[in-house]
């Protein structure tokens, strides 16, 4: 499997809030609607707690970032193929400079997968489809993500 990233995150603090999620896009998060749907780290900096109904991934990119431009098109067509299993979101690192730094991005695409239950994981660098799916599968959907 080979990885491709774009390896400076930089830019400024610009984002908006979304305020509706929705089944089978890629939704655009900002980090107050990250700690509200997806994880509230300055409430619970010490103990994972997801706080979403749906596992989730989440495509970490900059709009300059020739790899991020190739993995869009890819996690638009998987939102669609799992709409009602797994949520997905996109987050501007440029935008998003806290969260990117909570994360400790300095690669990009990053991905982080997140279960409904358990730990998140997260992958660095451009991919394969099949690779995405693969981690899909195995981190967000078997019986023993869920646990």
């Amino acid at each position: 499997m080979a990885f491709s990233s774009c390896n400076s995150v930089g830019g400024n603090n610009t984002g908006s809030a979304t305020s509706e999620i929705k089944e089978g896009v890629v939704n655009q998060m900002s980090t107050e609607t990250f700690k509200k749907l997806v994880y509230n780290y300055q409430k619970n900096p010490n103990n994972w707690i997801y706080e979403g109904d749906q596992p989730c991934v989440i495509d970490f990119y900059a709009d300059w970032c020739r790899p991020c431009k190739m993995v869009s098109p890819i996690m638009e067509e998987l939102a669609q193929v799992y709409k009602g299993k797994v949520v997905f979101f996109r987050i501007n690192t440029d935008q998003e400079r806290e969260l990117s730094q909570t994360f400790n991005i300095s690669s990009i695409p990053s991905i982080l997968y997140v279960p409904k239950n358990g730990k998140p994981q997260m992958a660095v660098g451009l991919a394969a489809k099949e690779d995405y799916i693969k981690q899909i599968q195995s981190l967000l959907l078997q019986p023993t993500a869920n646990k």
